[in-house]
């Protein structure tokens, strides 16, 4: 009989290197397969309000094919004691610069098998499909009898948070799938075109979108040269109009709706940045594809940091100058469309496809699309890492700058 800490110890490292989990005698414990189907479709009504629409088959019928399956492993995620908590500790450092120590709990919980490119795969078609309707072209088939469904809140005049909700059919697990800027420049377009652009400035610049001087910023924070508010900055990301706030009501309704249910959340773009945000606050399992930088989003909208963040995962490549950070510059292509997409420091671990050294692709905003990664990035799986040494807006001064 080995001694409990050396026990301890190999199955830690077994857990690691096999991405299985194993009892105390050393028994596998395997991690199953899932399969999920496609349930509502979510978005924000003109009021505000969080909506759900329930997405039925045609003719009436249950469906019993497989929409998606996806491989899983146990994975460790430090939750809140409770999103009230959470909530006070933020106005806390908000209002008063006063950090709370909050106790974390520590819990191992069923997520996605990311090492595994058919798991990703599945989870980028989800990605995709947030951002059109079931009879669109561009949607990845979820099987023949999903065809029709219930287009509330997908309204041509809809202009804010959508997306989908897809659950297994014991409802064990659910996928919240949120849509990305839609943009022409991202391939897309339509009416959250200026919502999306307003995020995705504020989120992801340095101080309010301030690229040059021709630029009117999203913000009233800068303070000339390359001085910036950093209370002015911090009140505006914090700002109701946001989509973070947004995000965590959509997650409260959705545990409200399934309350015993493992919840992932997903997301491309800007949703990928906020399926990490909503992941680091509600210590739920995260896969984010072709995300900007949302690090510093993070500590200015003052949420508390869990004692680990590798729960989230983003997926990334080399030739795509969002997830990179290095589409800014007054010449750059998204400088170009207006948008100041400025930050490239990721939460969490990152897998990297080097699509640049390894398929000589060209940096080009045109492979920020998620249906890029799922036709072209290369099968093998690079290992997760976080990003260490990682460094963004270092040639601006961020401080307490009054208005001239």
């Amino acid at each position: 009989m080995l001694p409990t800490a050396l026990s301890a110890l190999l199955i830690a490292l077994l857990e690691l290197f096999s991405g299985k989990r194993f009892d105390e005698d050393g028994f596998c414990e395997s991690s199953p397969r899932l399969r999920f189907d496609l349930r509502h479709e979510h978005a924000v009504s003109h009021t505000g309000n969080v909506v759900f629409s329930d997405v039925r088959p045609v003719g009436g019928y249950e469906f019993t094919g497989t929409l998606h399956e996806l491989g899983t492993r146990y994975i460790s995620s430090f939750r809140p004691p409770s999103f009230e908590e959470h909530s006070e500790a933020r106005i806390r450092s908000i209002r008063h610069a006063q950090s709370t120590k909050l106790p974390w709990y520590e819990d191992t919980i069923l997520g996605p098998a990311v090492e595994s490119r058919e798991t990703l795969l599945e989870l980028a078609k989800m990605t995709n499909n947030a951002y059109v309707t079931p009879n669109d072209t561009a949607w990845y088939s979820l099987g023949n009898r999903w065809v029709s469904h219930y287009p509330f809140g997908w309204e041509p005049d809809a202009d804010g948070f959508r997306g989908y909700v897809f659950a297994t059919p014991d409802n064990s697990t659910v996928v919240l799938s949120i849509k990305g800027t839609s943009a022409n420049m991202f391939g897309g377009g339509g009416p959250t075109a200026k919502k999306d652009k307003f995020n995705d400035n504020l989120l992801f610049s340095c101080c309010c979108a301030r690229v040059g001087w021709t630029w009117t910023t999203v913000c009233g924070c800068y303070r000339g040269g390359w001085k910036c508010d950093q209370l002015c900055l911090e009140q505006a990301l914090i700002d109701e109009s946001l989509f973070y706030p947004i995000g965590t009501n959509l997650y409260n309704n959705l545990t409200y709706m399934y309350p015993n249910s493992n919840i992932w959340i997903i997301g491309h773009s800007m949703g990928g940045a906020l399926a990490s945000l909503l992941g680091v606050t509600f210590g739920v399992p995260v896969v984010a594809f072709e995300s900007p930088g949302e690090r510093l989003a993070a500590r200015r909208l003052h949420l508390p940091s869990p004692p680990s963040t590798q729960h989230v995962t983003h997926v990334y490549h080399t030739a795509d100058p969002i997830a990179m950070g290095t589409c800014n510059g007054v010449l750059s292509s998204c400088a170009l469309a207006g948008f100041a997409m400025e930050t490239k420091c990721h939460l969490g671990e990152s897998i990297v496809y080097d699509t640049v050294s390894n398929l000589s692709w060209s940096v080009d905003i045109r492979n920020h699309g998620i249906v890029t990664v799922i036709e072209n990035v290369g099968r093998e799986v690079p290992i997760p890492k976080r990003e260490v040494d990682c460094v963004e807006c270092y040639s601006w001064e961020f401080d307490d700058f009054p208005p001239s």
